[in-house]
């Protein structure tokens, strides 16, 4: 006669229910999250006082985020600029992999973006969320021609007819920006006004407006200042919309600001001590507020990832801020925008997801913005493709305030302006190149402050600093440290040959 064991079956059925809730649980976690990343425009490390208690800068709503969430010091973008950087935030790809070796894309390029690629928004709408980008796209579009065999420009686009290869394409079910290159509010593939009225501000100072701001096309009632707040409007309306819908959402916020044009609303002049530079951040500061607020209005909060950070270090004019208002956007380290020095690509990284990830918390691991594509993947629960974390990582677990027992990157790069790298491993940082300024021709970085920060001369063909014993790389150590120098180079090389930095799975 069959003995039957009369535990056997309590215990199976025991491990199919936490199996079955394990799943449950899995498949929750996977499609709860909204994720917002609101990416600033040149916004320097030591603008945020949260960063820099030297500020002069009142920001208090990016305080509480930090508060309320984990303040990195050790991110990165990975580059210099912005339309390197957003390619790499987008696609977790190191942006001198794609055509664009340096500088940024004209108003007149085509797309970046390469057909067929996995983007984080199009990972995000196959996961079932709405998927918005509101505000700078700066990775190229395609326009029909009223004359063919003329350029790209606002007189010669038929802006009767959509646009194309544009967010749209890339993932994105909502786009709200401009209309470049004429200046005028762009909703989906049209702009709401045509650019028909020509414009010349060059009375402007050009540290407020930029070269390519003071003449050009707008449409009418369009005004500079009119941006941020109008980019604000269209986040806080996109997120009503999509908690009304039940739906999970993913928001790309990318205010030109505090990018050149340099115009704060009239409410805000006169707001901070650091002129009116420092004004347009204390308002980028209170839309991030406005933001926050109709997250927590829809019951979302403890819902909703919201990383902020910057596309690059500060603009040049960081060096003149610190002359009259002895404010240093680019906070303790050297290098500005367009740099390969720290202060040209280390940026504010601020991540809050309550209940999820720790509250009130530092974290110096260090993390460059093209892992968001990874990180996010993990989260979601999407399988990438081998082929598609080229240069991603997955910093989950640093996110979630986990102790580690190594780095999660083996090195990470960085690119300038003029397309020249850089790689960073530990405490030491190489700049494959004579120099990591980058700023008009490599005297972009004033004598004074070279003289301030106490930096010698650096003689060579490439430079090498440790940053723990330099962290404002004043020295640099090539004489002394050759088998660093040939260590890093050999990664670098490696990187550049196998076409990827993250380890095949």
């Amino acid at each position: 006669m069959e003995r039957t064991n009369s535990l056997a079956l309590p215990v199976r059925e025991n491990l199919m229910r936490i199996l079955l809730l394990f799943l449950l649980a899995s498949a929750a976690f996977a499609e709860t999250p909204n994720i917002v990343v609101l990416l600033a425009d040149d916004l320097g490390y030591g603008d945020l006082h949260v960063y820099n208690a030297a500020s002069k800068i009142k920001t208090p709503n990016l305080d509480r985020l930090a508060g309320e969430g984990t303040r990195f010091t050790n991110a990165h973008t990975p580059a210099s600029v912005c339309t390197p950087t957003r390619y790499g935030l987008l696609t977790g790809r190191y942006p001198w992999r794609s055509r664009l070796k340096s500088g940024v894309l004209r108003d007149s390029d085509p797309p970046l973006i390469e057909a067929g690629r996995l983007t984080l928004p199009e990972m995000l709408k196959r996961k079932g969320y709405e998927t918005a980008a509101i505000g700078k796209w700066h990775l190229g579009k395609s326009f029909v021609l009223l004359d063919k065999s003329k350029p790209v420009s606002a007189e010669n686009i038929d802006w009767s007819k959509p646009e194309v290869d544009g967010p749209l394409d890339h993932g994105f079910t909502y786009y709200f920006g401009l209309a470049k290159p004429g200046w005028a509010f762009l909703e989906g593939r049209r702009p709401l006004a045509r650019p028909s009225l020509a414009f010349d501000v060059t009375n402007l100072p050009a540290f407020l407006m930029g070269p390519n701001n003071q003449k050009g096309w707008k449409s009418p009632g369009f005004e500079f200042d009119r941006m941020l707040p109008r980019f604000t409007e269209e986040a806080v309306g996109f997120i009503d919309r999509s908690a009304a819908a039940g739906k999970p959402f993913f928001l790309y916020w990318t205010p030109i600001t505090p990018h050149r044009p340099v115009t704060p609303s009239e409410d805000f002049i006169g707001k901070s001590a650091a002129g009116v530079y420092g004004d347009f951040v204390v308002q980028l500061d209170w839309a991030v507020g406005e933001i926050l607020a109709a997250i927590e209005r829809n019951g979302a909060t403890k819902d909703t990832l919201v990383i902020l950070s910057s596309d690059n270090g500060p603009e040049i004019d960081a060096y003149r801020r610190v002359l009259e208002y002895e404010h240093y956007s680019m906070g303790d380290w050297r290098g500005v925008k367009r740099d390969n020095w720290e202060g040209g690509h280390r940026v504010a990284f601020l991540a809050r997801w309550p209940g999820r990830y720790p509250s009130d918390r530092t974290n110096d691991e260090t993390v460059c913005q093209t892992d968001l594509f990874a990180t996010t993947a993990s989260i979601v629960g999407y399988d990438l493709p081998n082929a598609a974390a080229e240069d991603s990582y997955d910093i989950l677990p640093a996110l979630e305030g986990k102790r580690l027992s190594k780095p999660i990157r083996e090195a990470t790069v960085h690119q300038a302006m003029d397309g020249h790298l850089a790689i960073r491993q530990g405490d030491w940082v190489l700049i494959d190149w004579k120099t990591g300024d980058s700023n008009r021709g490599g005297n972009g970085e004033p004598e004074w402050f070279k003289r301030e920060r106490g930096v010698v001369a650096e003689p060579g063909d490439v430079v090498l600093y440790n940053l723990r014993d330099d962290p404002q790389e004043t020295r640099n150590r090539v004489a002394e440290e050759p088998q660093t120098v040939g260590r890093l180079k050999a990664l670098l090389d490696q990187y550049r040959a196998e076409g990827r930095s993250v380890a095949r799975r």
